[in-house]
This record gives C-alpha cells, sequence and structure tokens, in this order.
C-alpha cells in the first residue's frame, strides 16, 4: 500500500522551503505527499517580500477534505504564523487523532520572521503537547523555552527537556547554526537521549534545510519506521541533499538544498 504524508504548511514561491520543498522530500523518499496550506509567501532565495495567511475555515476545510478521503500515515507541520492557525490546526488534530512531527518554523534562513510575537504562546500551549517529535533549531529552542541558544550539550539539552516537559513526545534540537566543526543534532524522547553529527558542509545552498529534515522525518513514519529510525535516516538523507546541493545554481541569495540528489546530478 501506498505511504501517504500530509505537510500543513505555508507555501514558499521560490520552491527551496515550505510546502513545496516538503512535497519534493516526500516524492524523493517514495511517499505520496498531500498538502493544506496555512499562508502564501512571496519569497526568493533572497528573502520574504510578502506573506498572506489563508483563513482558518479554509485551512480547516482543506484537512477535513484529506482526513475524509486518504489514507494519511503520518503529518508535519511547517510555518503556522497566527492564534487563529494554531487554534484551527489543533482542532483538526485533535478530531482526527494525529500527533505531527511539529517543525516551529519561527524564522527563516534569510532572517525574516514567520511567526508572530503573540502566537508563540499558543503554539507552546496547542500544538506542542500534540506533537509526536518537535524539531527546533537552536534559535527556535530558545524561542520555545525563554532562554538563551545554547551554546554548549547541556544547555541544548536543558532545552530538550524543557520542551518534553511542555508536552512534546520527543524534541530534536538541530545543532546547524552553532559554530562548532560538526553539525550536531540531540534527540530526546524522555528516556534516551541521542547525538547525531554529521561533518558540517560548507554551501551557500542551505535554504529549507529545517523543512526537509522534517519532511524525512515524516516520510520515513509513513513507511512504518520507527521515531529514532526515522530522525536517523532523515538526517542522513539532509546530509547527502546539502552535499550534492552544493553545486545547484538556483537564484542569487542561499539556494535550495538537492532534494532529488539521487535522481539526477546537479
Amino acid at each position: 500500500m501506498t505511504a501517504i504524508a500530509l505537510t500543513i504548511a505555508g507555501s514558499d514561491s521560490g520552491g527551496g522551503a515550505g510546502m513545496q520543498a516538503d512535497i519534493k522530500t516526500f516524492s524523493a523518499l517514495g511517499v505520496y505527499g498531500a498538502s493544506v496550506i496555512t499562508a502564501i509567501t512571496a519569497q526568493n532565495t533572497k528573502g520574504v517580500s510578502a506573506v498572506e495567511d489563508i483563513s482558518a475555515p479554509v485551512i480547516a476545510a482543506q484537512m477535513e477534505a484529506i482526513f475524509t478521503d486518504l489514507k494519511v500515515d503520518a503529518v508535519k507541520i511547517g510555518v503556522v504564523s497566527r492564534v487563529e492557525t494554531i487554534e484551527v490546526i489543533a482542532d483538526g488534530l485533535r478530531q482526527f487523532d494525529i500527533r505531527p512531527v511539529l517543525d516551529p518554523v519561527m524564522i527563516a534562513t534569510s532572517g525574516d520572521r514567520l511567526l508572530r510575537e503573540e502566537a508563540i504562546e499558543a503554539l507552546i500551549g496547542e500544538l506542542v503537547p500534540l506533537a509526536r517529535i518537535v524539531t527546533p533549531n537552536l534559535p527556535e529552542a530558545a524561542l520555545l523555552t525563554g532562554s538563551p541558544i545554547a551554546t554548549d550539550r547541556p544547555a541544548m539539552v536543558r532545552q530538550a527537556e524543557a520542551i518534553m516537559r511542555a508536552g512534546a513526545g520527543a524534541v530534536l534540537v538541530k545543532g546547524g547554526h552553532s559554530r562548532s566543526a560538526d553539525s550536531t543534532d540531540l534527540f530526546f524522547d524522555g528516556e534516551e537521549l541521542l547525538e547525531l553529527p554529521a561533518p558540517r558542509i560548507e554551501t551557500e545552498n542551505d535554504h529549507g534545510t529545517g523543512c526537509t529534515l522534517a519532511a524525512a522525518i515524516t516520510a520515513n513514519l509513513a513507511k512504518g519506521y520507527s521515531l529514532k529510525e526515522a530522525v536517523g535516516r532523515a538526517k542522513t538523507y539532509l546530509h547527502e541533499a546539502l552535499w550534492a546541493g552544493r553545486n545547484l545554481r538556483i537564484g542569487q541569495g542561499r539556494g535550495p538544498v538537492h532534494h532529488f540528489h539521487r535522481w539526477w546530478p546537479a
């Protein structure tokens, strides 16, 4: 039977992040992708110039359409910028008994803010407790926990534990924003604490890395892998996509990773 994954996320008109990156990742990993659009961005490799949120009733209608027809095996949540958006998604997840992969997208790679200040509390209170796993980068983990950006492993552990106390099923604190030679992520599920290191790749083509990693976890969960296996396989896929994408020439700014590196060379 075909595995199906759903992304609930914003649209990136440049195609490197958001819903477009999620669908590419699902497809590259052999999973059928469906989508619920939460916002439309005017965006390219240089940044975000405009955002228009989709209304809560239309988001609810999209979720209803998907869940009453498709047998969805795993769900990923990306950009949810407003309180109303968060609340309607949380209602839908509870209605259809879904525990998603939550990528708390707050700031784009370009530095543009994607989550409104007043929505942070709603994200923590409504979506984090429903999440099977939350995948913040270092700045996002700091915002979620109200603490400084972690600069060492003990601080990352404390932030992971704090997010777990907020109700998450597991946490993956991503270390890509650190200044260390390796990009080490920290996985914690309440029992097992794992460091997932990878050599840091020097590249300007890193737009959409967070979306891609969370989507890869979701795709692997849809295919039946355990959470720990899904995270490990997703980390490998993203590392390969970053390495292969070094030679992509897309746009004038920070380009995307190469989602289809296993299918065609850059």
